[in-house]
């Protein structure tokens, strides 16, 4: 692959090309771990008892087939992406802020199959659902005004976390 398509894609406009290296790892690492324990308390086939309390839960008739959360492959690379152009954009107080903004939503993604399905609280699960939409949009703010593409690239996480709040609300809502 060519370094300055990979730079192109990698780096803002007047970023930091020498981070790059460091940037991926701790962007890479940072979406990998949510990715590996939220997947812990996902309600996939391989999590018995999890699986098992997902498929007696009633459902609303917008609830994806399983299928569907094939997403959060394409979502995790875009967020990949799109922190380590924050991550090697010029140092300020709206990189910074941005940042802050893209970590947070790393912890919140972890966090809401942890509530919902490890602890069985789904009225935390959709509190916390909504703290994460919150976040989500405060990143794409945050990230526009450090790096545009960084921010288009967070839109398609943010209408799919919105969704899943949407979703998180119906299954609290129904099954009381």
């Amino acid at each position: 692959m060519d370094g300055s398509l990979v730079r192109r894609a990698a780096v803002p406009r007047g970023g930091r090309e020498r981070d790059i290296g460091l940037g991926l790892l701790v962007t890479g690492g940072a979406v990998l771990a949510s990715a590996l324990f939220a997947a812990r308390y996902s309600p996939s086939p391989v999590h018995g008892r999890i699986r098992r309390d997902y498929e007696r839960l009633e459902k609303p008739p917008f609830n994806p087939p399983d299928p569907a959360f094939a997403i959060w492959g394409p979502l995790y690379a875009l967020l990949t992406l799109s922190g380590l152009r924050i991550w090697t954009a010029p140092r300020g107080a709206a990189r910074e802020r941005a940042l802050g903004h893209w970590f947070g939503i790393q912890v919140l993604n972890a966090l809401w199959l942890w509530l919902g399905f490890g602890e069985r609280r789904l009225g935390a699960a959709t509190v916390e659902a909504g703290a994460t939409v919150a976040n989500a949009v405060a990143y794409v703010d945050a990230a526009r005004k450090v790096d545009p593409p960084a921010a288009w690239m967070a839109v398609p996480y943010a209408a799919w976390i919105g969704f899943a709040a949407l979703l998180s609300e119906e299954l609290w809502r129904r099954n009381r």
